[in-house]
């Protein structure tokens, strides 16, 4: 049986969110949520990489990230899977208490459960590519075999 997610309120896995209020440290900065760094790593080496890091909120860096009218960096669809994957670990290294939560899924299927993304999610048709839940999946196998 899959286990589905979604708002980052959501008990108990609100936390596999990229909204959920966990901060980590990536690339010698602090990031207030993994959706703050994601978003500003497809502007990274600008300015507009430290607005969005500076976002009071998650929902703000995401909209600022979704701006095109900022250059997105060129190599960004060849990047952000490694972008993702870098910030959930970051952010699962960082906080016991959500590692605790990953690794008590099990071996359970990760979904995040959005008619919306079809990329990150399971999409509207329920037949996405579900990256963020496959991420979060890996994560969960590193943390098991004790990668740091």
């Amino acid at each position: 049986m899959a286990i589905h997610f979604y708002g980052a309120d959501d008990v108990p896995y609100g936390c596999f969110s990229n909204f959920s209020p966990h901060g980590l440290e990536l690339d010698g900065r602090w990031w207030p949520t993994s959706e703050h760094y994601f978003q500003a790593q497809k502007f990274a080496g600008t300015r507009h990489a430290e607005q969005i890091r500076l976002a009071r909120t998650a929902l703000r860096a995401a909209e600022l990230g979704r701006d095109r009218g900022r250059p997105l960096r060129r190599d960004w669809e060849r990047v952000k899977d490694d972008v993702m994957r870098r910030a959930v670990a970051a952010k699962f290294r960082t906080h016991e208490d959500i590692r605790c939560i990953l690794l008590a899924t099990g071996d359970e299927e990760l979904v995040e459960d959005t008619g919306t993304d079809h990329y990150w999610g399971r999409g509207r048709t329920g037949t996405g590519r579900n990256m963020l839940g496959r991420i979060l999946m890996r994560t969960r196998t590193g943390l098991r075999a004790g990668e740091r």
